[in-house]
């Protein structure tokens, strides 16, 4: 599996800063030649409404790094840093994407050289931790970073996908009250109950909720509630920054969503959530912050995660076509009994996330790598991880 990426790189590459003016086009290019996809059997588009880098811009600190060979680029990374609390303490921490290489120029060394430019940015801006994101049988990633570059594996989140159905809102239970916070209000909620439950939650979480992409903060209660059972989520909305299509996928998914466009009305009568069609651009709101005590609170969950459902389905734009939910998929308790709670689709949904990570300034003082890795592995993980949304 290494063996791909030991090949040097026969002709000079030059990495350097992205720059809007002069890359552009050519950025789209690759992005194009680089689509991803979940499996062999789907392909994933991304359409970054004219603005390469805008999946880091909202991000207090990114940077966009380009392979150039002669005038041609080849390859691009992306990065960002930002201040979070891991394993109850405050550090910086440096999130790599955006990891794309032509296949031409493949199986060369690029990639490495993308990464190890893109970890010394981090450095230099204080980043104590890099980490990342791949699916686990993605084979060529894992190779490149646990296989070659040293990170490790440390956790497996499960996306959980729901889909829209436009003009159709799905009934609350009465019992529940669902009430829109304050973004003070939010703050000091996700302060006072989140911080010690999560990890990877974000120092600036006021930024966050102050964001022009940030729609708001809900919590759900029991009217008649002497418990004080309680839950709260926060919605980004991703369609004003970029737009998904899928350009391939198994046979039966697209018979189901020929099926569901030719009879959505008549589904819909009869109570049946239909398939909205992905073959065209979709936004999603994402859904981050998810939190709930008490006994009884996966109901409210739910009822926040419908109430999110019907405001997506009553937009006049009907941009955004599915609701998107990151929770950890690990044995670890509280996430599991949540993802049960949230309303999704099986077949829409990915449970092989994997997040992996890297000492950086620290790993002097750990006595080298397999210090930090057995860490990793024998650290109880905190109940639940917080996805920060500018990351999705």
């Amino acid at each position: 599996m290494l063996g791909q990426w030991e090949e040097e790189v026969d002709e000079e590459v030059m990495i350097r800063c992205y720059d809007e003016r002069r890359d552009r086009i050519q950025m789209e290019r690759v992005e194009k030649s680089c689509e991803i996809g979940h499996d062999d059997q789907t392909l994933l588009s991304t359409d970054s409404l004219g603005d390469p880098i805008c999946r880091i811009r909202n991000s207090p600190l990114f940077t966009m790094l380009v392979a150039e060979v002669g005038n041609k680029l080849v390859g691009s990374i992306q990065g960002s840093v930002k201040p979070v609390e891991y394993h109850g303490k405050s550090v910086r921490v440096g999130y790599v994407l955006g990891l794309r290489v032509v296949s031409r120029y493949r199986r060369r060394g690029i990639g490495s050289i993308l990464v190890r430019k893109l970890e010394e940015w981090f450095v230099s801006h204080n980043a104590d931790y890099a980490y990342m994101a791949t699916e686990k049988d993605n084979e060529a990633s894992l190779g490149l970073f646990v296989g070659k570059l040293s990170y490790v594996v440390f956790r497996n989140p499960t996306i959980l996908v729901n889909p829209v159905n436009p003009g159709r809102s799905s009934k609350l239970p009465s019992d529940i009250g669902i009430r829109m916070l304050k973004v003070k209000e939010a703050e000091s909620l996700y302060r006072r109950h989140v911080v010690a439950t999560t990890e990877f939650f974000p120092d600036d979480i006021d930024r966050i909720l102050r964001n022009k992409l940030s729609v708001g903060t809900w919590a759900a209660y029991y009217k008649d509630d002497n418990i004080g059972s309680w839950a709260m989520l926060s919605v980004w909305d991703s369609s004003k920054v970029f737009k998904l299509t899928i350009k391939k996928a198994p046979l039966s998914y697209l018979l189901l969503t020929k099926v569901s466009n030719l009879f959505g009305k008549l589904l819909s009568l009869l109570g049946i959530t239909s398939l909205p069609d992905l073959f065209t651009p979709f936004g999603f709101y994402f859904l981050y912050g998810v939190y709930a005590e008490g006994p009884l609170s996966g109901k409210l969950v739910r009822a926040l995660c419908e109430h999110v459902h019907n405001m997506s389905a009553s937009d006049d734009d009907g941009a955004r076509k599915v609701v998107v939910v990151e929770v950890d998929g690990g044995s670890n308790g509280d996430d599991d009994a949540l993802s049960r709670c949230i309303p999704h689709w099986k077949m829409l949904s990915c449970e092989d996330d994997m997040w992996c990570i890297k000492p950086l300034q620290c790993e002097e003082k750990m006595n080298g790598f397999s210090e930090f890795s057995n860490m990793c592995l024998r650290s109880k993980p905190r109940s639940s991880l917080f996805v920060d949304p500018r990351d999705v």
